[in-house]
């Protein structure tokens, strides 16, 4: 019989219609495949039954982040050899289990169910969130969804993001470290938000407080900051203590849509909008619009996808929905602009800053990998794996303009039509 690793190749190729641009190594200790590219590790069958129960992106999600299924060599090569594997045939990993129609396919599938050991589908990692059906976006699911992200631990996130505690792309100016860089993302919102002492900024998923502790102790104002998150919410007080900003600075677990205590100057919604929903978003925009005072300035920043050609066909990517940002949608930046504008926002200014978030993943990925047995501790294995995989793999997505990320500067125009902007902002763009 021929050794695993190779049968393995052969079956995956026939399947795939494509040679497989890396090694595969099998649990018998053989290999196939280049021996110069790095290797997918085949721990046990287990991962075979992951893939073919489950075929596509859930499939291989499961077997990564059980384990069953490993990578030898640079993370970041391999993934971008698969992922070229993928837009190169033009389709989606879930179109594999639509393949079956094809008799070679068909064929090697079922090879694949014989080497794949008994018959029977494992259970999901457990860092698969479950949920029943249901609609999306009420306050409750919301919320789940968000504590399933963000209550993993704040001394897991100080692994990850470092001391700036600023989870969402940073602003390069040069070869700085991360903190610098994020600082200077802060102080560009504050900029573009034109912050004076003693207005009013509501940040809206203000995360570990990094934001509304920036604008209060750079800018004094005060600082109405809310996350749906009860770890955010108690690291960000002890931080707002330590500054001594508790008479500036007001940390609330809350809703936006439950806010009331309106007009405030400036809203600040950082890598926030994304939980939102497309079937929300425009109360998400009008809620955000009825907050500010006439002259009022929002600043949205905002990861995008590119548009389809049939945006109904827009599906949610299953590894992410399932274990890292459940009921999270991205939307083409153009029908962020429309939602905004429909809401009654006069769209000033939009940056896109897709290189950034590359590189902050990257920087990310790094702090990870430094401290993983301690991030392994904390948190397990499989959820430390989930963060590694979706970090590494968004950085190349970045990379590869297959989304992006912006920043939306739009104002709740007074009826005078006086913005109050200048004819050039040249303050943050240089």
């Amino acid at each position: 019989m021929a050794e695993a690793a190779q049968r393995l190749r052969s079956l995956a190729e026939q399947m795939l219609g494509a040679p497989l641009p890396v090694r595969l190594k099998a649990w018998d200790g053989s290999q196939a495949g280049p021996p110069d590219a790095p290797a997918l590790v085949v721990r046990n069958r287990r991962a075979l039954r992951r893939m073919l129960f489950k075929p596509g992106e859930l499939g291989l999600a499961r077997a990564w982040v059980s384990g069953d299924l490993d990578i030898e060599g640079d993370l970041y090569t391999t993934l971008d050899l698969m992922a070229g594997l993928v837009w190169e045939r033009g389709e989606d990993a879930r179109s594999l289990g639509q393949a079956v129609r094809d008799p070679g396919v068909r064929a090697a599938a079922r090879e694949l169910l014989k080497l794949a050991g008994p018959p029977v589908p494992p259970a999901p990692p457990r860092e698969e969130i479950r949920r029943p059906r249901r609609r999306l976006h009420t306050r409750r699911t919301d919320k789940r969804a968000i504590s399933h992200h963000y209550d993993v631990g704040n001394d897991f996130y100080e692994i990850v993001l470092g001391p700036s505690m600023v989870y969402s792309c940073a602003y390069w100016e040069d070869a700085g470290t991360l903190e610098t860089a994020q600082r200077d993302k802060l102080e560009l919102v504050c900029a573009k938000l034109g912050l004076k002492e003693g207005q009013r900024l509501l940040d809206v998923g203000c995360g570990w407080g990094s934001m509304a502790i920036h604008a209060a102790r750079e800018h004094g104002v005060s600082v109405v900051g809310v996350t749906l998150s009860q770890e955010q919410a108690a690291y960000a007080r002890k931080r707002v203590a330590d500054e001594g900003l508790t008479d500036r600075v007001e940390i609330r677990v809350q809703d936006y849509r439950d806010v009331t205590d309106g007009p405030f100057d400036a809203i600040s919604s950082i890598g926030m909008a994304e939980h939102v929903g497309a079937e929300r978003y425009l109360e998400y925009a009008r809620r955000l619009h009825s907050l500010l005072k006439p002259g009022g300035r929002l600043l949205n920043h905002q990861i995008a996808r590119r548009p389809q050609t049939d945006e109904s066909a827009y599906e949610v990517d299953a590894f992410i929905d399932s274990y890292v940002f459940p009921d999270g949608e991205l939307a083409p930046v153009g029908s962020t602009v429309t939602q905004l504008e429909r809401a009654g926002f006069e769209v000033r200014d939009v940056e896109s800053i897709r290189e950034h978030y590359a590189r902050t993943l990257r920087r990310w990925v790094t702090n990870l990998e430094a401290d993983w047995d301690r991030a392994v501790r904390l948190t397990g294995p499989g959820r430390a794996r989930v963060w590694l995989l979706y970090m590494a793999a968004c950085a190349l997505a970045f990379e590869r303009n297959r989304i992006g990320v912006n920043q939306v500067l739009a104002i709740r125009t007074p009826e005078s039509g006086a913005s109050g902007l200048p004819l050039r902002p040249r303050t943050w763009h240089g």
